[in-house]
């Protein structure tokens, strides 16, 4: 039976798990409960050998407007943080990078909190009505989640310096045009395309797209060529011995379809 969530509403499609952000009436305002269902329904999915790929978009017409200003921010400035232990965010950037592959389908606004814990997510396609902000420092904050680093690495210095700097809203041609979202399509076609990528990328051998994560994780940003290449080999070496990899050469010259699935648990 499928898991339900006070905050997310959860569907299954062909391989494809679906996570909607269900607070349509605060325009899916982040919270700690909030934070704490999408880590766990992200952790049950990586454990559920029928889901190959995960999508995560919004109810409503916005994605995520930020946090809930009343839950979140009014309670910390009284030290009053629920489900803070259940939704610490410390490690947040780390499960997304060893998960099984994420798009975020941004239908809307993505301010603040909205933008920032998707950032670390595979591939970000954005609905030509979406809107996009980092507004941390018109509220006396910083970026969190490690978005100085991702909003860099997506746009550049000097974009990144602009959007974080100013904290202005842009709309989805200009993020696309910045190379902060990867795709803009109609709102009809947002989630028919989020779930095609995921599916696509999903449908490949589990341990190859872990690997892959991991070593676009550790060498992205290094300079060391020597020691990128060491991790690829490493990384090539196990995947050598991997029964998936063995899967795929024997679909190939048997001229069938391959079996990913049956290959890892058998």
């Amino acid at each position: 039976m499928t898991q339900t969530y006070a905050t997310l509403l959860v569907a299954r499609d062909d391989g494809v798990l679906t996570l909607t952000l269900n607070r349509p009436d605060k325009l899916n305002a982040w919270t700690y409960r909030m934070g704490a269902e999408l880590r766990q329904a992200i952790v049950a999915a990586n454990a559920d050998p029928d889901v190959t790929a995960i999508v995560v978009t919004g109810a409503g017409r916005a994605f995520c407007a930020g946090a809930d200003i009343a839950e979140v921010f009014d309670a910390q400035s009284r030290a009053e943080v629920p489900y803070k232990a259940e939704a610490n965010t410390s490690d947040w950037v780390a499960l997304l990078r060893r998960s099984k592959p994420l798009v975020a389908a941004l239908n809307g606004a993505a301010i603040g909190v909205g933008l920032t814990m998707v950032l670390p997510m595979d591939q970000l396609i954005a609905s030509e009505d979406a809107s996009l902000a980092l507004r941390f420092v018109k509220l006396g904050l910083v970026p969190e989640l490690a978005s100085s680093h991702f909003v860099v690495s997506r746009c550049g210095l000097g974009a990144a310096s602009n959007l974080i700097l100013t904290g202005r809203t842009v709309n989805a041609s200009e993020a696309q045009a910045l190379r902060l979202v990867d795709q803009v399509v109609p709102a009809d076609e947002l989630l028919p395309a989020a779930h095609a990528l995921a599916r696509a990328m999903g449908e490949n051998p589990l341990a190859a797209v872990l690997e892959s994560k991991r070593l676009l994780s550790l060498n992205g940003t290094e300079s060391d060529l020597e020691l990128v290449m060491r991790r690829e080999f490493a990384a090539l070496e196990r995947s050598y011995a991997s029964a998936e990899h063995r899967e795929a050469i024997d679909a190939f010259l048997a001229k069938r379809p391959p079996d990913f699935r049956k290959a890892r648990e058998g």
